[in-house]
């Protein structure tokens, strides 16, 4: 992979909420992995340069809660290259909650683990549009064995899709597969609140605080959110991460960001689109999250972009995510669109409206140097030499 020297940074976006604004101006990568972030950085011999022409440079924003199947295809909404949109959305990952819209999806034991265990190899094997995927979240069956669940792990399977949109729904028979799933290694999401496609079932605050799981899944619904009392319970009484999601209920998001606000506990919260789904694909669903959190959550925006892009890796145990030194290349240039009330791209969250972005990175590579979905930014990108 070639060198890249990165200069002209007008804003560089950590990741990290502890300290989401970096001092730095430059960066260089190398065999994928950013080797340098700092100030006035020289250029390597034979570095391809990307002139950030004064924009904000931020880690690629990572999508906690997409229903993938296989390939780059819903059969919920008949559509083709939605992963290819989301990355013109500045998306270079997206992670699995369940394979659930495959017509015929198996319940069977070796079904279920079979289904998880491809389409975890096939998106490890394949990029659509360039972005990665963390595909084949296992949905709790109760045909499966405790021991199934290190043999998943074994076999590249890193996530329990949502619990509750499978056969097991009570705390009874979910809480001793989650400590299983745990103890392999997995990470557990939990459906949280009214239903969303038939066979899946109404969860309340005190059926995922019984049973546990590592992420509350959208929180603010998916699509129907459970009641504020309910969401204040597991903001104040857990110590769970808290996921937000585009095709949910906006009043809850904000509400919820309001008391994570209240008690800086920003760690906790992590950004996802829940699509594709009744509700629809909207390629830049993640940006729209973001924006109504800055705007009207009350959050300042470059926590916020922590929230959607380092938060969401340190769960998932990604080695994305953050600008720093170690970490994969996957980077988005972006700025206030232009139009925007907003100065600056930090500026045009809080003012509610959606960035322009130019360039795309993954592991380094330039995927795209014009995004197809958003306004133009008033500050662009560009390939220099």
């Amino acid at each position: 992979m070639p060198v890249v020297y990165v200069k002209n940074v007008g804003l560089m976006l950590s990741g990290e909420v502890a300290a989401p604004i970096l001092e730095a101006d430059s960066l260089v990568i190398a065999d994928g992995l950013i080797k340098e972030v700092g100030r006035g950085l020289n250029c390597p011999a034979g570095a391809t340069v990307i002139d950030a022409g004064g924009a904000a440079l931020l880690p690629g924003l990572i999508d906690s809660h997409c229903h993938v199947v296989l390939m780059d295809y819903s059969p919920r909404q008949k559509t083709i290259g939605f992963l290819d949109s989301a990355l013109h959305g500045g998306v270079t990952t997206s992670i699995s909650a369940g394979e659930v819209h495959l017509d015929g999806r198996p319940k069977d034991r070796a079904g279920v683990k079979a289904l998880a265990v491809l389409a975890a190899k096939s998106f490890a094997n394949y990029r659509p549009g360039g972005m990665k995927v963390l595909g084949g979240a296992v949905i709790l069956e109760k045909s499966l064995e405790l021991s199934d669940f290190a043999e998943l792990y074994a076999e590249g399977v890193r996530v329990v899709g949502e619990v509750g949109l499978g056969s097991v729904k009570e705390p009874k028979d979910a809480a001793p597969m989650v400590r299983a799933a745990q103890a392999a290694g997995l990470t557990v999401m939990m459906h949280t609140g009214g239903t969303s496609i038939p066979g899946s079932s109404t969860v309340t605050a005190e059926q995922v605080m019984a049973i546990g799981p590592d992420v509350v899944s959208h929180i603010n619904g998916g699509p129907t959110a459970i009641s504020l009392e309910e969401a204040r319970r597991l903001v104040q009484e857990t110590t769970l991460t808290l996921e937000i999601v585009h095709c949910g209920n906006p009043l809850r998001a904000v509400q919820v960001c309001q008391m994570i606000e209240e008690r800086r506990d920003y760690a906790r919260i992590i950004v996802g689109n829940d699509a594709p789904s009744g509700t629809g694909i909207v390629p830049l669903g993640i940006l729209r999250t973001m924006n109504l959190m800055a705007s009207l959550g009350g959050l300042a925006p470059e926590v916020v972009v922590a929230m959607a892009t380092g938060n969401t890796a340190r769960r998932y145990g990604l080695n994305r995510g953050v600008i720093a030194p170690g970490r994969e290349a996957d980077l988005v240039f972006a700025d206030a669109s232009m139009g925007s009330a907003g100065a600056d791209f930090l500026a045009g969250l809080a003012e509610g409206d959606n960035p322009g972005v130019s360039i795309v990175m993954v592991d380094g590579q330039v995927i795209t140097t014009k995004s197809r979905n958003t306004p133009p930014p008033k500050r662009a990108a560009k390939v220099v030499g």
